[in-house]
């Protein structure tokens, strides 16, 4: 009796290790399958205005500018502009010393009359010869060189005449003139200074035609050209005034193409009124043309949309079509990261969350861009809740730039 009871004993202790056993392999099992999942971050689909806008760096130029220069060599030996000064159409701005060329004039003016007193002698020589010849009492071959002589004279006259026309104008290339009325916003010469003419005109004065209109010379990146059009508002600043926001409008659309470091780009002038003359030439412009504006659109946070999750957060529910996956450090051995082919440019996949936690992929539509929000056409619905990150960053940015950023021009 005793025995048997011995005997009964152990099976049950082969029972419960056994039982023992089932539960620890049970355990250890359920604990290699879980998946902790982190703290999802979320936004709310609201409406709000987008703007999307082309940013460019441009320079304030005048709408009209004169450089006005010399046509002749000499010394300057008076100004009577300064910088800034207002000056009207042919009002005398500067001369140059006039004695060199007074003297070529007067001697131009001398030549002229010895050669009329040359052709008065030869024309009275001419009809002494025709006379003569008339009764034969000289040969043909000399009435035939008095007429020639003749000609010449005339000939002489004329050019003599040229010559004294040419050293007036230079005389009065002594004296210049503003070509238009504006402002002087440039004077390179002083009083007593040599300027020469002799390859290339110098360049006295710059002279602003009206500085209460102005112009915005902007470089644009062949990826934005497109998007630009004559009449399209815009906004800039500069650094004299950075709290001071400006406004004008595209005048031109350049279709020079201008190549610098292999990019290529495209000159867009902005016309900018100035009444108050704050804006100044050279001043550097920070441009924001108005591509297109949304007003309370449905909209979306673009780092939403940059937002890519590890599969094992992934309902079971939600087939991975058309996935590519790539090997993610984040999340121990072996994660992956689920990069979700977009298609067409304005389709995206955002991920909502399930009663379990886990993530759902909604695929949506994408309007225009302002480089924060992104309009969304299809998929959401106002106050939906779409997860934006992680509290352990573990979720993978295809891309860490912004997808609506420009090139040169620089497209928000």
């Amino acid at each position: 009796m005793a025995e048997e009871k011995r005997g009964g004993w152990w099976v049950w202790l082969i029972v419960l290790g056994v039982l023992g056993g089932l539960a620890a392999g049970g355990f250890y099992y359920s604990r290699r399958n879980h998946v902790e999942l982190p703290d999802f971050q979320t936004v709310v689909i609201d409406r709000g205005d987008i703007t999307q806008l082309v940013t460019a760096a441009g320079t304030l130029n005048p709408v009209k500018s004169v450089q006005v220069g010399c046509q002749v060599s000499g010394q300057i030996s008076r100004l009577y502009v300064d910088f800034n000064s207002q000056v009207k159409k042919g009002q005398l701005i500067a001369e140059i010393d006039p004695a060199t060329y007074s003297a070529i004039e007067q001697q131009a003016a001398a030549d002229l009359d010895n050669s009329k007193a040359n052709l008065e002698l030869e024309a009275v020589e001419a009809r002494r010869a025709s006379s003569l010849f008339t009764n034969q009492l000289i040969s043909a071959s000399d009435y035939d060189t008095a007429l020639a002589t003749l000609h010449e004279a005339q000939a002489t006259v004329k050019i003599k005449q040229a010559t004294l026309a040419t050293a007036e104008a230079n005389l009065g290339y002594c004296k210049i003139f503003s070509p238009v009325d504006g402002v002087v916003i440039s004077r390179s010469v002083d009083v007593g200074q040599t300027v020469a003419s002799s390859f290339s005109t110098p360049t006295l004065f710059q002279i602003a035609n009206d500085l209460t209109k102005m112009q915005i010379d902007t470089s644009i990146a062949e990826a934005d050209i497109g998007n630009i059009e004559e009449r399209q508002p815009a906004t800039f600043t500069v650094d004299a005034y950075p709290y001071r926001t400006f406004y004008g409008a595209v005048n031109q659309v350049r279709n020079a193409p201008i190549t610098n470091n292999n990019v290529v780009i495209y000159d867009s002038v902005l016309s900018v009124t100035n009444a108050d003359y704050k804006l100044k030439p050279g001043m550097t412009a920070m441009v924001s043309i108005v591509i297109t504006q949304r007003d309370n659109a449905l909209r979306i946070l673009n780092s939403t949309l940059r937002f890519h999750p590890l599969d094992s957060w992934l309902a079971q529910t939600n087939p991975p079509a058309a996935l590519t996956v790539g090997k993610s450090g984040t999340n121990g051995p072996g994660a992956t990261a689920i990069h979700r082919r977009s298609g067409p440019p304005n389709t995206h996949t955002v991920y909502r969350l399930d009663p379990d936690k886990k993530l759902v992929a909604v695929q949506i539509k994408t309007g225009i861009s302002d480089g924060i929000y992104t309009e969304v056409t299809e998929g959401l619905n106002e106050g939906d809740e779409v997860v934006n990150g992680s509290s352990g960053n573990e979720a993978v940015s295809a891309s860490g730039s912004n997808p609506f950023g420009g090139g040169f021009g620089g497209r928000r």
